[in-house]
């Protein structure tokens, strides 16, 4: 009997419904994209009944692919983290938008509680930073400020994208995963329930959250009527979680960069959880039989976003991919730098008040210099994050990069030459929804580890540094100068 994964990746601009075999060989994807709603600076939002219908559409054309749900071993879920959902119970309908990772309407209460001093408080259990980022915030918004989710009292169900869907998927059951659960700045990292403390800062009902389970086992079972029969939910993952496992980052200080809408870093801390020095986060990798491994993370808001907002709403792009071609056919970058803080700036500056800005524009500059720029500070954004790394006692050794961006084979070759280190890009790039049918290809039996589960990774292609040093130097230190003036406004 062939041994079908399903797994769910639900991004932040799309979700889609992808068919793996035990192998980790991909056999069909369906896509659907997700409209982005952004009523005021600062605020993106998400329909949660829009994230739903589409999810379902894919997953049933998927299955009918496959020729049923009897040929579904397993499902995966891999998800956008942090981005909040409340729905009532009794119905599964949301009760108001989704409120998505980057939005950044509580900076105002994260910066009265670390004027408060909470700040080390918060970071010592949660291994994460006070910043809007974070789920806790975005769910004490939605208490204080929807009359909607008020009025739901017994019926109100708080979650990030993954509880939601297994909700509807199930039928009711209200589950998270744990590496799910960290992000939400509502759990302890060694802590196997939310913290009563942390929900009281955020005045949040214990009873309205969901049950933190593993990240690989048996999570739950689909509704029947949903694809025809019955099928076991086995892994759930963040989406970055996902992409460490997809990249086989097993090991203790194997680090991975995936390039999507943003930029994240995750370095395998094993058992024990880190603790950041240096302004990166601890979060949870995974936790299968109750055992957590931990990962050393950075965020950086803007990546593969930064070339959607240059195309869709500056127009200096036809298309993401006339990035490269334009890169290529300058020189150099003409002394132009972009900072991208289109969302604030993540780590390891954590300034959700900071503005993007675009330096050192002359009559000799070209829209090619600034698409140069653009991609540029991709590698610039890693440089910070790898310098916060090591002073944190982690020092890449080299670097497993996927995501949507890492199509572009200047940008691969510009992160090895300014990070000065062997970059290693995977021949299949969807390393997220790999990693969410390794955890499923476990839960559900089909491997025993996910160390085992590694075979289905596909080879890597390799980039060694090629650059002068002086040149990398001078590069630095326009960047220095540039994101120094960004961060003093």
């Amino acid at each position: 009997m062939a041994q079908n994964i399903l797994v769910i990746d639900e991004g932040t601009t799309s979700t889609r419904a992808m068919l793996f075999d035990r192998h980790g060989k991909l056999h069909g994807s369906q896509q659907e994209a997700l409209q982005q709603y952004y009523p005021a600076p600062g605020l993106v939002e998400h329909d949660a009944q829009e994230i739903w219908d589409k999810t379902l559409r894919c997953c049933q054309k998927m299955i009918e692919q496959a020729g049923g749900a009897d040929k579904i071993t397993a499902i995966g879920i891999t998800n956008q983290r942090e981005t909040v959902v409340a729905w009532d119970k009794r119905t599964g309908e949301p009760l108001c938008k989704a409120i998505v990772w980057q939005d950044r309407r509580t900076a105002e209460k994260c910066n009265q509680l670390k004027a408060d001093g909470l700040e080390p408080r918060i970071q010592a259990k949660t291994g994460l930073l006070l910043d809007p980022y974070f789920s806790g915030s975005k769910i004490g918004w939605m208490l204080e400020n929807c009359p909607e989710v008020r009025a739901a009292g017994d019926n109100l169900a708080f979650g990030t994208i993954e509880s939601y869907l297994i909700y509807r998927l199930t039928g009711g059951q209200h589950v998270t995963d744990a590496s799910n659960a960290s992000r939400t700045m509502l759990m302890a990292l060694d802590g196997d329930d939310w913290d009563d403390d942390l929900l009281a800062l955020f005045a949040i009902p214990k009873k309205a959250l969901p049950r933190i389970v593993d990240c690989a086992g048996t999570i739950g079972e689909t509704a029947p009527g949903l694809f025809g029969g019955a099928i076991a939910i086995c892994g759930s993952a963040g989406d970055q979680q996902a992409a460490t496992i997809g990249q086989a980052c097993l090991q203790p200080g194997q680090t991975k960069a995936t390039f999507g809408t943003g930029a994240f870093i995750l370095t395998n801390s094993g058992d024990t959880a880190p603790r950041s020095e240096n302004r990166l986060l601890a979060t949870v990798l995974y936790q299968h039989q109750g055992k957590r491994i931990y990962a050393l993370e950075g965020s950086v808001f803007v990546a593969g976003s930064l070339m959607q907002w240059l195309r869709d709403d500056i127009g200096l792009l036809t298309f993401a991919g006339e990035s490269e071609e334009l890169a290529r056919s300058v020189e150099d970058n003409g002394g132009v730098y972009l900072v991208p803080a289109l969302s604030g700036l993540g780590a390891p500056h954590w300034r959700a008040d900071a503005t993007a800005s675009i330096s050192g524009l002359s009559f000799s500059s070209k829209k090619a210099h600034i698409a140069r720029a653009a991609l540029e500070s991709m590698s610039y954004q890693c440089h910070d994050l790898k310098t916060a790394f090591s002073a944190d006692g982690v020092d890449w050794q080299n670097l497993r990069i996927d995501g949507g961006m890492v199509v572009n084979d200047w940008m691969v070759q510009d992160l090895a030459d300014i990070l000065d280190i062997t970059v290693e890009r995977p021949e299949f790039f969807e390393t997220t929804a790999l990693g969410a049918a390794m955890l499923a290809a476990v839960g559900c039996g089909i491997y025993p580890t996910l160390d085992a589960a590694s075979v289905m990774i596909s080879e890597l292609d390799v980039h060694q540094p090629d650059i002068d040093p002086d040149i990398r130097s001078r590069r630095l230190a326009g960047w220095e100068k540039a994101i120094d003036s960004v961060l003093a406004n």
